[in-house]
């Protein structure tokens, strides 16, 4: 089985752009949509984080940084394992009309790009129980759930304080 280095999910959300992208520029916000995050600390200049993730036993964390914050169009943030790169997440919003927009959820592996990623490959595997092999797999399910919740969150108003 070749490994996927890319994965890309979308889903339609009835909600003007700018109402999207400020419910998910706030990587805190995450616990409340992603099945992996469970805690969000930010740093003061609002653009470093560090994300605490869970699945099954597994505990591990990860730093972020904000790479692209465009209001109303897109949200991106790479991802770092002790110092050693190992993926982008990133979120692009297209206005569609009629006052929905495609919400778009991305992830790419950069394990394969760097002297270190045979480490962070076998540390992932260790900390998450995940072969690298079935992350794409593993990412795409839970996209496809994030996006889901992104969807009934904002759609129902609780992303703007209207609940």
């Amino acid at each position: 089985m070749e490994r996927e280095w890319t994965v890309e999910e979308s889903v339609v959300v009835a909600a003007p752009a700018d109402a999207v992208y400020t419910a998910l520029s706030d990587p805190r916000r995450m616990k409340e949509w992603s099945p992996e995050v469970f805690a969000v600390l930010a740093w003061k200049d609002g653009r470093r984080f560090v994300g605490f993730n869970r699945r099954g036993l597994y505990v591990w964390f990860t730093e972020g940084r904000v790479t692209s914050a465009v209001p109303g169009r897109n949200f991106a943030f790479r991802v770092t394992s002790f110092g050693i790169p190992v993926a982008v997440w990133g979120y692009r919003i297209e206005d569609i009309g009629d006052g929905t927009v495609r919400l778009a959820e991305y992830w790419e592996d950069l394990r394969r790009d760097h002297r270190g990623s045979r480490l962070v490959t076998v540390l992932g595997r260790v900390f998450t129980g995940v072969r690298a092999q079935n992350r794409a797999d593993l990412n795409r399910a839970g996209m496809r759930a994030t996006l889901h919740r992104i969807k009934t969150t904002i759609e129902a108003g609780t992303a703007l304080g209207r609940e």
